[in-house]
């Protein structure tokens, strides 16, 4: 594993920072501005193209074989890219139970995305480490990979739990008064009781944020052991991933307004997650082959190593044809 100067580390957390506050300000006065298509296309774009510019520059400084990295860097934001646009049809669904309006989502999102990349941070940083000392664990990583690709072509759009029941928000109720008002853009408002005290309860936009923050801890247990997949540099996983969710919020705007085109979506995320466990599972032939051994099988599994390039191509063709079929099948309904 590469190890990299702690100042790296810095300077990247410091441009996400301040990439973080810019793209805040380019969409606009806080709680005042609704975001249209058009302008969340462009942001997309942009973000997009940032992307790409950090890629070119992993392709040209990055100390240890500088093509492959960046082409790792490349198939891991694929992944997570295509895997958080699954993520934003529910927090679709999330603004429409709690009644979100549209002008306030993106400051939800803001604060979403900010908390995201602390969590994922964490993650990376601890998976990171345990595929260091315990690389068996990049099987374990196949194997749920596997189960949750499969769950996908199971599970029904129609079946969606009630966000209000969601552990993190009941166990927050009971520490933390809670308002069914909306007061504009704050997430936490003060009252006068009778008694003639004041209080600080929790608004509806901060429930939202809570369950959107407890959802992506969920949708980071699927995304993450898919980029180790294709890269074990805890530097590309990271940046790779983050990169991916710091578009998320312009992405949601973009694909709001298309949602109802994109059916068929969730099977190609899931031949992704299926494609990518196995990926996985065909590198640990030495722990399979121990195991058959242990077991009286002599399995004789050979070590199979995906090309990156490879798995950039197929990961991007499954997104296309996935998407494509979901827009031509419903354009005909």
């Amino acid at each position: 594993m590469i190890s990299l100067p702690l100042w790296t580390w810095i300077v990247f957390y410091i441009l996400v920072f301040i990439m973080l506050w810019i793209d805040l300000k380019m969409f606009g006065k806080k709680g005042q501005h609704e975001v249209n298509v058009k302008e969340a296309l462009q942001m997309t774009g942009v973000w997009i193209g940032v992307s790409l510019v950090f890629c070119l520059g992993i392709y040209l400084l990055y100390p240890v074989a500088p093509h492959e990295k960046a082409m790792e860097f490349l198939a891991g934001y694929l992944i997570e890219k295509s895997l958080s646009m699954d993520n934003l049809f529910v927090f679709l669904m999330l603004f429409s139970f709690f009644g979100i309006e549209r002008k306030y989502q993106h400051e939800v999102l803001f604060w979403g995305i900010f908390g995201a990349l602390v969590l994922r941070s964490v993650f990376i940083f601890a998976g990171a480490a345990m595929v260091e000392n315990f690389e068996w664990v990049l099987g374990l990583f196949g194997l749920f990979l596997l189960y949750t690709g499969s769950k996908m072509f199971a599970h029904d759009n129609d079946q969606t739990s009630d966000p209000s029941k969601n552990i993190i928000v009941r166990w927050f109720k009971r520490f933390f008064p809670v308002t069914d008002q909306m007061h504009g853009d704050k997430f936490f408002v003060k009252e006068t009781t009778s008694a003639g005290k004041i209080r600080r309860l929790a608004t509806p936009l901060f429930i939202t944020l809570l369950v959107i923050e407890t959802t992506d801890v969920a949708f980071a247990v699927d995304s993450i052991p898919a980029v180790f997949s294709v890269s074990r540099d805890p530097f590309i996983v990271l940046t790779s991933n983050i990169f991916a969710i710091l578009g998320l919020r312009a992405l949601y705007f973009a694909l709001a307004a298309v949602a109802k085109y994109f059916t068929y979506l969730k099977y190609g995320l899931g031949i992704i997650l299926i494609f990518v466990g196995v990926k996985m599972l065909l590198a640990m032939n030495e722990y399979i082959n121990a195991i058959g051994n242990f077991f009286g099988l002599k399995l004789n599994m050979p070590h199979i190593e995906v090309p990156t390039a490879w798995s950039l191509l197929i990961i991007f063709g499954i997104l296309v044809l996935s998407m494509g079929l979901s827009v031509l099948v419903t354009r005909r309904k």
